[in-house]
Protein backbone atom coordinates (compact mmCIF):
# COMPACT_ATOMS: atom_id res chain seq x y z
CA UNK A 1 0.00 0.00 0.00
CA UNK A 2 1.47 3.29 -0.73
CA UNK A 3 2.88 5.71 2.05
CA UNK A 4 0.53 8.36 1.29
CA UNK A 5 -3.01 6.17 1.08
CA UNK A 6 -2.18 4.74 4.84
CA UNK A 7 -1.45 8.49 5.91
CA UNK A 8 -4.62 9.63 4.60
CA UNK A 9 -6.68 6.32 6.31
CA UNK A 10 -5.17 7.59 9.54
CA UNK A 11 -6.19 10.66 9.01
CA UNK A 12 -9.81 10.11 7.96
CA UNK A 13 -10.90 7.58 10.35
CA UNK A 14 -8.14 9.34 13.18
CA UNK A 15 -4.90 8.11 14.74
CA UNK A 16 -7.55 7.54 18.14
CA UNK A 17 -9.17 4.69 15.72
CA UNK A 18 -5.79 3.28 13.94
CA UNK A 19 -3.83 3.28 17.08
CA UNK A 20 -4.72 -0.09 18.81
CA UNK A 21 -3.72 -1.55 15.54
CA UNK A 22 -0.89 0.39 14.98
CA UNK A 23 0.36 -0.71 18.38
CA UNK A 24 -0.87 -4.16 17.97
CA UNK A 25 1.58 -4.66 14.72
CA UNK A 26 4.33 -3.05 16.13
CA UNK A 27 4.20 0.46 15.07
CA UNK A 28 4.07 -0.17 11.48
CA UNK A 29 1.47 1.85 9.60
CA UNK A 30 1.15 -0.11 6.99
CA UNK A 31 0.41 -3.81 8.20
CA UNK A 32 -1.90 -1.50 11.32
CA UNK A 33 -4.07 -0.39 8.56
CA UNK A 34 -3.91 -4.81 7.09
CA UNK A 35 -5.14 -5.74 10.66
CA UNK A 36 -7.66 -2.90 10.17
CA UNK A 37 -8.78 -4.21 7.38
CA UNK A 38 -9.07 -7.86 8.62
CA UNK A 39 -10.32 -6.81 11.27
CA UNK A 40 -13.67 -5.47 9.34
CA UNK A 41 -13.62 -8.58 7.50
CA UNK A 42 -13.82 -10.40 10.37
CA UNK A 43 -16.74 -8.71 12.05
CA UNK A 44 -18.45 -9.03 8.77
CA UNK A 45 -19.05 -12.75 8.57
CA UNK A 46 -18.83 -12.71 12.35
CA UNK A 47 -22.17 -10.48 12.41
CA UNK A 48 -24.36 -13.28 9.46
CA UNK A 49 -23.72 -15.91 12.28
CA UNK A 50 -24.78 -13.67 15.33
CA UNK A 51 -27.50 -12.66 13.47
CA UNK A 52 -28.81 -16.36 12.33
CA UNK A 53 -28.41 -17.38 16.27
CA UNK A 54 -30.22 -14.25 17.52
CA UNK A 55 -33.08 -14.51 15.60
CA UNK A 56 -33.08 -18.45 16.31
CA UNK A 57 -32.91 -17.84 20.35
CA UNK A 58 -35.61 -15.04 20.04
CA UNK A 59 -37.79 -17.21 18.17
CA UNK A 60 -37.82 -20.40 20.63
CA UNK A 61 -37.72 -17.82 23.51
CA UNK A 62 -40.71 -15.94 21.97
CA UNK A 63 -42.74 -19.47 21.12
CA UNK A 64 -42.52 -20.25 24.62
CA UNK A 65 -43.52 -17.20 26.33
CA UNK A 66 -46.47 -17.26 24.15
CA UNK A 67 -47.37 -21.32 25.11
CA UNK A 68 -47.39 -19.71 28.72
CA UNK A 69 -49.03 -17.15 28.53
CA UNK A 70 -51.95 -18.47 26.67
CA UNK A 71 -52.22 -21.04 29.15
CA UNK A 72 -50.93 -19.02 32.44
CA UNK A 73 -53.57 -15.82 31.94
CA UNK A 74 -55.53 -16.87 28.29
CA UNK A 75 -53.30 -14.02 26.61
CA UNK A 76 -50.60 -15.08 24.24
CA UNK A 77 -49.78 -11.66 23.81
CA UNK A 78 -46.71 -12.33 26.73
CA UNK A 79 -45.32 -8.68 26.21
CA UNK A 80 -48.47 -7.37 27.48
CA UNK A 81 -47.14 -8.91 30.99
CA UNK A 82 -50.63 -10.24 31.95
CA UNK A 83 -48.74 -11.66 34.50
CA UNK A 84 -46.74 -8.44 35.99
CA UNK A 85 -43.66 -10.16 36.18
CA UNK A 86 -41.24 -8.12 33.95
CA UNK A 87 -38.91 -5.78 35.49
CA UNK A 88 -40.01 -1.79 34.41
CA UNK A 89 -36.85 -1.61 32.33
CA UNK A 90 -38.33 -4.58 30.24
CA UNK A 91 -41.61 -3.15 29.95
CA UNK A 92 -40.11 0.20 28.67
CA UNK A 93 -38.29 -1.39 26.51
CA UNK A 94 -41.59 -3.34 24.96
CA UNK A 95 -43.52 0.00 24.89
CA UNK A 96 -40.84 1.01 22.48
CA UNK A 97 -40.58 -2.14 20.12
CA UNK A 98 -44.00 -1.58 20.07
CA UNK A 99 -44.13 2.08 18.79
CA UNK A 100 -41.63 0.97 16.42
CA UNK A 101 -44.18 -2.20 14.95
CA UNK A 102 -46.78 0.54 14.27
CA UNK A 103 -44.97 3.13 12.54
CA UNK A 104 -46.46 4.30 9.34
CA UNK A 105 -49.77 2.89 10.61
CA UNK A 106 -48.93 -0.45 10.22
CA UNK A 107 -50.56 -2.96 12.48
CA UNK A 108 -49.09 -4.18 15.07
CA UNK A 109 -48.42 -8.16 15.86
CA UNK A 110 -46.50 -10.40 17.60
CA UNK A 111 -43.90 -11.39 15.22
CA UNK A 112 -43.35 -7.50 14.59
CA UNK A 113 -43.56 -6.74 17.73
CA UNK A 114 -40.74 -9.60 18.54
CA UNK A 115 -38.52 -8.25 15.14
CA UNK A 116 -38.01 -4.65 17.28
CA UNK A 117 -37.05 -6.16 20.33
CA UNK A 118 -33.07 -6.16 20.78
CA UNK A 119 -30.52 -9.03 21.32
CA UNK A 120 -29.98 -7.41 25.04
CA UNK A 121 -34.12 -7.58 25.73
CA UNK A 122 -33.51 -11.29 25.52
CA UNK A 123 -30.51 -11.86 27.07
CA UNK A 124 -31.72 -9.68 30.08
CA UNK A 125 -35.16 -12.27 30.15
CA UNK A 126 -32.49 -14.60 31.35
CA UNK A 127 -30.64 -13.11 34.08
CA UNK A 128 -31.39 -14.68 38.06
CA UNK A 129 -34.20 -12.41 38.85
CA UNK A 130 -36.58 -14.58 36.16
CA UNK A 131 -35.26 -17.79 37.91
CA UNK A 132 -38.90 -18.63 39.25
CA UNK A 133 -41.05 -16.67 36.88
CA UNK A 134 -39.81 -17.21 33.24
CA UNK A 135 -36.87 -20.02 33.33
CA UNK A 136 -39.24 -22.63 33.99
CA UNK A 137 -41.18 -21.71 30.89
CA UNK A 138 -37.86 -20.93 28.82
CA UNK A 139 -35.98 -23.37 29.47
CA UNK A 140 -38.39 -25.95 27.11
CA UNK A 141 -36.23 -23.71 24.60
CA UNK A 142 -33.11 -25.78 25.56
CA UNK A 143 -33.80 -29.29 26.40
CA UNK A 144 -30.69 -30.31 27.22
CA UNK A 145 -29.85 -27.20 29.75
CA UNK A 146 -30.87 -27.70 33.06
CA UNK A 147 -29.35 -24.78 34.32
CA UNK A 148 -30.25 -21.06 33.39
CA UNK A 149 -26.82 -19.89 33.80
CA UNK A 150 -25.87 -22.13 31.33
CA UNK A 151 -27.62 -20.61 28.94
CA UNK A 152 -27.41 -16.71 30.15
CA UNK A 153 -23.60 -17.17 30.19
CA UNK A 154 -22.95 -17.50 26.31
CA UNK A 155 -25.45 -15.24 25.58
CA UNK A 156 -24.34 -12.55 27.30
CA UNK A 157 -21.14 -13.11 26.24
CA UNK A 158 -22.25 -12.88 22.66
CA UNK A 159 -24.23 -9.78 22.95
CA UNK A 160 -21.42 -7.74 24.51
CA UNK A 161 -19.52 -9.12 21.38
CA UNK A 162 -22.31 -8.15 18.84
CA UNK A 163 -22.12 -4.40 20.28
CA UNK A 164 -18.55 -4.68 19.69
CA UNK A 165 -18.71 -5.11 16.40
CA UNK A 166 -21.99 -2.78 15.64
CA UNK A 167 -19.37 -0.22 17.21
CA UNK A 168 -17.01 -1.01 14.95
CA UNK A 169 -14.82 -1.76 17.87
CA UNK A 170 -11.50 -3.98 17.75
CA UNK A 171 -12.40 -7.38 17.56
CA UNK A 172 -8.95 -8.97 16.57
CA UNK A 173 -8.03 -8.92 20.45
CA UNK A 174 -11.08 -11.04 21.18
CA UNK A 175 -11.13 -14.68 21.73
CA UNK A 176 -13.38 -15.40 18.11
CA UNK A 177 -12.70 -19.33 18.34
CA UNK A 178 -14.31 -19.47 21.24
CA UNK A 179 -16.81 -17.18 20.41
CA UNK A 180 -17.58 -18.68 17.23
CA UNK A 181 -17.83 -22.10 19.41
CA UNK A 182 -20.50 -20.64 21.41
CA UNK A 183 -22.54 -19.25 19.05
CA UNK A 184 -22.97 -22.78 17.77
CA UNK A 185 -23.63 -24.23 20.45
CA UNK A 186 -26.33 -21.55 21.39
CA UNK A 187 -27.91 -22.68 18.24
CA UNK A 188 -27.41 -26.66 17.89
CA UNK A 189 -28.93 -26.82 21.97
CA UNK A 190 -32.14 -24.35 19.95
CA UNK A 191 -32.18 -26.45 17.20
CA UNK A 192 -29.62 -28.84 15.76
CA UNK A 193 -30.87 -28.76 12.41
CA UNK A 194 -30.76 -25.04 11.79
CA UNK A 195 -27.63 -24.93 13.78
CA UNK A 196 -26.11 -27.52 11.16
CA UNK A 197 -27.03 -24.75 8.05
CA UNK A 198 -25.84 -21.76 10.60
CA UNK A 199 -22.50 -23.61 10.45
CA UNK A 200 -22.75 -24.43 6.82
CA UNK A 201 -22.52 -21.04 5.50
CA UNK A 202 -20.09 -19.39 8.56
CA UNK A 203 -17.04 -18.04 7.77
CA UNK A 204 -15.43 -17.13 10.41
CA UNK A 205 -13.12 -19.90 10.55
CA UNK A 206 -11.81 -19.49 7.37
CA UNK A 207 -11.28 -15.78 7.86
CA UNK A 208 -9.12 -16.40 10.86
CA UNK A 209 -7.01 -18.77 9.34
CA UNK A 210 -6.06 -15.19 7.85
CA UNK A 211 -5.41 -13.80 10.28
CA UNK A 212 -2.71 -10.79 10.40
CA UNK A 213 0.83 -11.24 12.81
CA UNK A 214 0.53 -8.81 15.66
CA UNK A 215 3.40 -8.08 17.88
CA UNK A 216 1.37 -8.30 20.58
CA UNK A 217 -2.70 -8.87 21.65
CA UNK A 218 -4.00 -6.99 24.44
CA UNK A 219 -5.35 -8.54 27.17
CA UNK A 220 -9.52 -9.15 26.70
CA UNK A 221 -12.19 -9.62 29.39
CA UNK A 222 -12.36 -13.01 30.18
CA UNK A 223 -15.21 -15.36 28.60
CA UNK A 224 -17.11 -18.09 30.10
CA UNK A 225 -16.45 -21.86 28.61
CA UNK A 226 -18.55 -24.01 26.89
CA UNK A 227 -18.58 -27.31 25.29
CA UNK A 228 -17.05 -26.62 21.78
CA UNK A 229 -19.28 -27.50 18.94
CA UNK A 230 -19.72 -30.89 16.94
CA UNK A 231 -22.43 -31.51 14.20
CA UNK A 232 -21.54 -34.76 14.61
CA UNK A 233 -22.70 -34.75 18.17
CA UNK A 234 -25.75 -36.34 19.09
CA UNK A 235 -27.59 -33.87 19.98
CA UNK A 236 -31.64 -33.26 21.57
CA UNK A 237 -34.10 -32.48 19.08
CA UNK A 238 -37.27 -30.11 19.86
Amino acid sequence: MPEATARLLEQRFSPERLGPYQAAVGGDLDQAVALYEWNAKMSGVFWITLGHVEVLIRNAMHRQLTDWSTQAHGEPRWYLDPGQVLAPRRREEIAEARRRATRDGRQETPGRVVAELTFGFWRYLLISSYDRSLWPHLRNAWPSKQLRREVHNPVADLHEFRNRIAHHEPIYNRPLRELHTKALDLASWTCPDTAAWISSRCDVLAVLATRPWTARTPSAPPQRRNARYNPARPAPRR
